[in-house]
Parts: C-alpha cells; sequence; structure tokens
C-alpha cells in the first residue's frame, strides 16, 4: 500500500506540475503580436526574443531599404505596424500628413537615458510628441582591404577609375547627393539650384561610371561575397554579411574631414497601430540600459544618444561617435525634395 501510495503521490505531484507549467505556459504566451517595421538588419534577434519571453508576445519583423521604400508602403495604406523606425525628415513629413500617433512618455520612463544632446539635434521633435530617438549614426564606406590596401577616407575614392565595375553606392538620394554636396564643401540639406547642378555633375561624370550599380538592398552580400570591393552604405549591413573571422580585413569610415548626411532613425507608432500599448512597452525595453547595449554590441555601434549603455558594452565599436563631428542631419526639405527628386531621376535613369 505505500508503494502504491508513493506512486499515486508521485503521478498526482506530476500532474500538478504539467498543469502549473501549461498555466503558466498560457500566461507567457498572450497570444499577442507587435508588428516591427524596421530597417534590413537593425534589431538583433537577441533582442526580439527577450522581449517575446518577457512579455509573453510575438514580433513580426518586417524590413525596408530606404525611407523612401518605408513611407510608399504607408502612403500607399500597406500599414498593420505598430511601430516604424524612420529617420529625422521622414518623421517630420509623416507627422505633417497625420501619420503618426503620439507618444505617450509617461509609458516610457527609460527614455530618461537619451542624451540631451541628441534632442538638441533632433529639432523636428525635440520634445519626443511623436517619435523616441532610436540609434543617431551615418552611413559610410567598407573597403576590402585584400583588394584595396590604399585608400583615401574621403567620397572621392568613388571617382578612383581604377576600382570601375567593383563598386556601388546607396540607391538613396539624399545619401548620395548628400554626400556630393558635402564633398563640394556645401550642406546636405542645400536647396540652392547651382550647389545641387554641381552635385548632380560631380555624381553623374565622376561617381557614376565607376559603379556597377546604385543598391540600398544587396550591397553588403556583393560586398562579402567580393565581387564589390568599395561600397557605400550602412556598417552593420556590412558587418552582418562578412564572417567574424574576415572583419579585420575590412575597413569603415565615414570622411571626417568633408563630413555627409546624418541621421537619428526614430521609434514611430504608425496612426491606426492596433497594438499602442504593446508599442511602447517594445521602445521602453529597447531602451533599456543592458538591452540597448547589447544592441550596440550587435552591430559594432557606439553609444551615440544613449546615456548609460555605453559602460555595459561588450565589444569595440566599428567607428567612433567623433566620427560625426563634421557630419549634417538630413532635414524635411519640404516642397524643396521635389529638388532632389528630379536630379536624382536624371541621375538614376539617364544615359
Amino acid at each position: 500500500m505505500k508503494h502504491i501510495s508513493r506512486v499515486l503521490t508521485v503521478l498526482l505531484a506530476g500532474t500538478m506540475v504539467l498543469l502549473a507549467s501549461g498555466l503558466t505556459g498560457c500566461s507567457q504566451n498572450s497570444g499577442k503580436k507587435l508588428y516591427l517595421y524596421n530597417w534590413t538588419y537593425y534589431t538583433p534577434d537577441s533582442v526580439i526574443e527577450k522581449f517575446e519571453k518577457e512579455f509573453g508576445v510575438k514580433v513580426i519583423y518586417d524590413d525596408y531599404a530606404s525611407n523612401e521604400d518605408m513611407y510608399a508602403k504607408l502612403k500607399a495604406g500597406g500599414s498593420g505596424y505598430d511601430i516604424v523606425i524612420p529617420s529625422g525628415d521622414y518623421v517630420s513629413i509623416m507627422q505633417k500628413q497625420g501619420m503618426l500617433e503620439r507618444i505617450d512618455l509617461s509609458k516610457i520612463p527609460n527614455a530618461k537615458y537619451i542624451r540631451q544632446s541628441t534632442l538638441q539635434k533632433a529639432t523636428y521633435d525635440p520634445e519626443m510628441a511623436w517619435s523616441v530617438p532610436y540609434y543617431m549614426g551615418a552611413a559610410g564606406v567598407a573597403v576590402n582591404l585584400d583588394k584595396v590596401p590604399q585608400y583615401e577616407e574621403s567620397w572621392s575614392i568613388f571617382a578612383r577609375k581604377d576600382l570601375a565595375g567593383r563598386m556601388s553606392m546607396l540607391d538613396d538620394m539624399r545619401e548620395v547627393i548628400g554626400d556630393a554636396l558635402a564633398y563640394l564643401g556645401y550642406s546636405v540639406n542645400s536647396v540652392n539650384p547651382d550647389e545641387l547642378n554641381k552635385a548632380y555633375e560631380l555624381i553623374n561624370t565622376q561617381w557614376k561610371p565607376n559603379l556597377v550599380k546604385f543598391d540600398a538592398e544587396g550591397f553588403a552580400k556583393s560586398f562579402a561575397t567580393g565581387e564589390f570591393w568599395v561600397v557605400q552604405g550602412y556598417a552593420e549591413s556590412v558587418y552582418e554579411e562578412v564572417p567574424e573571422e574576415m572583419h579585420d580585413r575590412i575597413a569603415f569610415f565615414i570622411p571626417k574631414t568633408e563630413g555627409g548626411p546624418m541621421y537619428i532613425d526614430s521609434f514611430c507608432i504608425p496612426t491606426g497601430a492596433r497594438n499602442v500599448e504593446l508599442a511602447h512597452q517594445f521602445i521602453n525595453f529597447f531602451l533599456r540600459p543592458d538591452i540597448y547595449a547589447e544592441f550596440l554590441d550587435a552591430f559594432g555601434f557606439p553609444a551615440t544618444i544613449h546615456t548609460d549603455s555605453g559602460a555595459l558594452m561588450q565589444t569595440k565599436p566599428m567607428y567612433e561617435a567623433d566620427d560625426l563631428e563634421n557630419c549634417e542631419l538630413k532635414e524635411d526639405l519640404g516642397e524643396n525634395l521635389e529638388l532632389y527628386n528630379q536630379i536624382w531621376q536624371k541621375i538614376r535613369f539617364a544615359n
């Protein structure tokens, strides 16, 4: 009888454990989904997995290659997203067009870690009424050191005829035209027709002839395979594609003297988002110092916007915050954006 009782006790205990774990599992998996629309290679899987586990939700991640792509999709009604990450100029555009929900900072206490210097630069929304800074950085140039051992840290690298057929630049008009304007000593936000025409001539006659293509999606893969030796792009994309053991054979630079376009990408909640509360929770979670440090480590970023995460980083960043010193934030150009559109159409599609 004692043996039977002991067996029954064990079975009963096991049943209780299974029931308890089943109940726990239900509480951990709420069935909710957060729809995140973000740049390619921009949110580490490990961070998403931790959020899913801690909040009992599923994150659906869709990506885009440019602000223009993101904006066009949302404008066409392809929303359903709870969070998008536009750059500052597009935060301004989207806010003016009623495409964004207001941010409730009382639900994002970790916003206290955003540097005041970042908010001073974020003139499009310094009070974080419509957006919360995600990251501040700049596109730069990746160089395959095995193929290009000598080079100057300048946008003029794209004028090198000896590298013709081995280079690409982003399919992004504000970046490419901004680079040319900066190289010529002008503002990346210039709307001066003469300055813009000079930038057009530089791109069209000196840079474009040496490029395989303008590419905002596959440049990192092409660089990793050795097809391209020099690419304009984002460090995180390149380092994500290139095997870690080859990272010391890559140089990445942002032209320090010339500068170029700088961005502040920001969390935004699109108008009509179905999970506004969960969106606020994700933003707050992401800005937690240990989580934000994990994000920086994953992509080799410096702590440009966050006060406390730098001290928690485990890796050396691929570039330093000081490299952005001469860079200039891209601003909302309003109706003058059409000047850039016209130039870009000529660059992209005219022979």
